[in-house]
């Protein structure tokens, strides 16, 4: 790091102008930080852990709207579990206790299981869009057409992770000190950094992002140019496109949730790759990266308010609050859906 010449001749990046693991927080901001990830991580880790276990436990074969639930849970999961104890232990200590080593690998897994969450839910959007405006090509995506779009979701999600530690960009530590991140910093030192970070921006984050943008929007055409034909249609095919259609929103509130999660940490990451250096007050920086890390805890609790509207739209709300073990059966059957698979009409809440 020490040998990069640096576009700023004046410019020396936080991590090599002092101790770059020493907490730049007060004692009392670190301890409130730590207690908040605390608080995220159980929630995160219990309910896609949950999650995982409803829908692997299954005795039928995972269909592909399954597949993609449990993999954007392993995701979540993965995100919770495999930081987050860094974090907080590094809070509680006031500094980063796990070196350069610890802090490479901290920021490899964030990114691997963020990039992964994205780009499953990019998949999830896809097939959405599939699904609602290209009937024709939507009931065609069979179990193994699922699986190989997710081996490349975690293909791309490993190879976008491991180039830093390969040598082009670099993990690096968060101004505030108790966390690791992508080395942003590297666009104000060379050219190569700056062909990282653009890359990273528009394959990580733009990219993915216009595609789900693109399939909900095209989605939301069709629902609204469909509605009269719909009326005419028999009572099971308009239960399907309900059916669908409900579906479909869940998958839109996902994809929000993570965007509103991530976006301000990418705004922030932005400024301090491309701005005037060291423009990002450390105060602000920390707040985006907190709340970026909250991101996998949103998906299961849209699961869990879904499947309570739906029994409440039975007029079961009473019977299922009484009797919990109803929200113990039920599939998480959430993010995705298929005409061709799809329950019938009794079920229809169920899955939802």
């Amino acid at each position: 790091m020490e040998n990069e010449t640096w576009l700023h001749p004046s410019y020396v990046p936080h991590y090599l102008l002092r101790d770059p693991f020493a907490s730049k927080l007060s004692r009392e901001a670190d301890i409130i930080a730590a207690f908040y990830i605390v608080i995220i991580g159980i929630l995160s880790a219990g309910g896609n852990g949950y999650v995982i276990y409803m829908t692997i436990r299954r005795k039928t074969k995972l269909k592909p709207p399954e597949l993609m639930t449990v993999n954007l849970a392993i995701f979540d999961f993965g995100i919770s579990v495999t930081g987050k104890p860094f974090f907080v232990a590094s809070s509680f200590s006031h500094r980063w206790l796990f070196g350069w080593e610890g802090c490479r690998y901290y920021g490899w897994a964030g990114f691997f299981f963020g990039i992964g969450s994205l780009y499953t839910m990019t998949v999830v959007s896809l097939d959405r869009y599939l699904k609602i405006c290209h009937l024709r090509y939507g009931t065609w995506f069979m179990r193994h057409h699922a699986f190989l779009c997710l081996v490349c979701v975690w293909l791309f999600a490993a190879f976008w992770a491991t180039m830093p530690l390969l040598g082009w960009g670099n993990y690096a530590p968060e101004p505030f000190g108790t966390s690791c991140t992508l080395d942003w910093w590297l666009a104000q030192a060379s050219v190569s950094g700056q062909t990282f970070v653009l890359s990273i921006l528009f394959f990580c984050l733009i990219l993915p992002t216009g595609i789900i943008v693109f399939s909900y929007v095209m989605i939301i055409f069709q629902v609204k140019s469909t509605v009269k034909e719909i009326s005419h249609m028999d009572a099971r095919i308009k239960h399907c496109h309900n059916l669908e259609i409900k579906l479909t929103k869940v998958a839109m509130l996902i994809c929000a949730g993570f965007l509103i999660a991530w976006i301000p940490y990418a705004v922030v990451s932005m400024v301090s790759a491309f701005g005037e250096p060291d423009s990002v007050p450390i105060s602000v920086s920390v707040i985006p990266t907190l709340l970026a890390k909250s991101s996998a805890m949103y998906n299961p609790i849209i699961y869990q308010v879904i499947n309570l509207q739906g029994y409440c739209a039975n007029s079961l709300c009473f019977k299922a609050l009484k009797k919990p073990r109803h929200f113990r059966k039920s599939r998480f059957y959430t993010i995705s859906g298929s005409l061709k698979d799809g329950p019938s009409v009794s079920d229809a809440h169920t899955e939802m």
